[in-house]
């Protein structure tokens, strides 16, 4: 069986963030606006997305 995947972009900037929200968003593999990333939809991706939502913009289904 396929894995489910979620894309992710984004959309907002680190700057004025914590640095915990900076260093999650190099874990998604995302560091400069309007980059996509696409990861293996894991509780751990679900959790990192959830502490960053206002920075980044999901494509697909997350719930």
């Amino acid at each position: 069986m396929a894995q489910k995947t979620v894309r992710i972009e984004q959309i907002g900037s680190p700057i004025r963030q914590e640095a915990s929200q900076r260093q999650t968003l190099i874990g998604l593999k995302l560091n400069k606006l309007h980059r996509v990333s696409e990861l293996e939809d894991t509780p751990s991706v679900r959790g990192m997305i959830r502490k960053v939502a206002h920075l980044v913009r999901v494509h697909g289904d997350v719930a």
